[in-house]
């Protein structure tokens, strides 16, 4: 079992932040169907694992050049009080209601970012700040209602304002990493966590996390950004389906 979850990690760790998120959805089905955590354990140690290999893998951006600090900070004006308010919620909200909403808004941006992949837009990048809003407050529900890291809603809002796939991964990582400290402040408060499933993810991870924004700055971000969008789509879609 060891084994198994220091490779889950890594592969998570890896793929996660090239795609912009914490992977903390993916550590939840980990923890809930591999480990069988209750989901109140599994929402504070998916939150748990994640902060390490953002930390590595944003530090990592952060060196490209990518980190676009001016969007991040427009997000993170409703994202993080909005994952308060998520967490507060989380106990009044069935699960079956929450599943639908998660649902609805992974399918729509799905979409969104699809359509985008196949009919670029040719305007130059744009600041507008409603946008921005919004899809911050959609990350913080995530992260506070669920446990999970909002990056999709996060890197969606990034790529619709017109921010490179590279670019997009990078600032969301540095958006995550803040609302996944208070999500798992939250959530800790309510839920045990997984110490040892969770270090043993943790583990692989920070290894995955610090070696693949290196390896994705070396080519090409037009090349990458038209190959990884429609690939973040298409796991936003699937997402929405195995959500209910």
């Amino acid at each position: 079992m060891t084994f198994i979850l220091l490779f889950l990690g890594f592969i998570i760790g890896g793929f996660v932040i090239i795609m912009g998120g914490g992977g903390a959805a993916l550590y939840l089905g980990i923890l809930t169907s591999l480990v069988g955590t209750s989901p109140a354990t599994a929402a504070a140690t998916s939150l748990y694992t994640s902060i390490p290999s953002l930390l590595i893998g944003s530090y990592s951006h952060y060196r490209t050049g990518n980190m676009k600090f001016k969007y991040g900070n427009r997000m993170l004006i409703t994202a993080v009080p909005f994952t308060i308010i998520g967490s507060i919620l989380s106990k009044f909200i069935p699960e079956s209601v929450y599943s639908w909403l998660i649902f609805i808004v992974f399918f729509i941006l799905g979409i969104q970012v699809l359509y985008q992949s196949f009919h670029p837009s040719k305007k130059q990048k744009h600041l507008n700040p409603k946008v921005a809003y919004f899809y911050g407050t959609l990350s913080g529900l995530m992260v506070g209602i669920a446990g999970m890291s909002g990056g999709g809603p996060i890197v969606s809002g990034l790529l619709v304002m017109g921010l490179t796939m590279q670019e997009a991964a990078a600032t969301s990582s540095y958006i995550l990493i803040i609302t996944s400290i208070v999500g798992f402040l939250s959530h800790a408060s309510t839920g045990h966590v997984a110490w040892y499933a969770g270090t043993m993810l943790l583990i692989g991870a920070i290894i995955g996390a610090a070696i693949m924004p290196y390896l994705l700055s070396k080519y090409d971000p037009n090349k990458v950004t038209k190959v990884l969008r429609p690939i973040m789509g298409i796991i936003m879609i699937i997402m929405a389906f195995t959500s209910i």
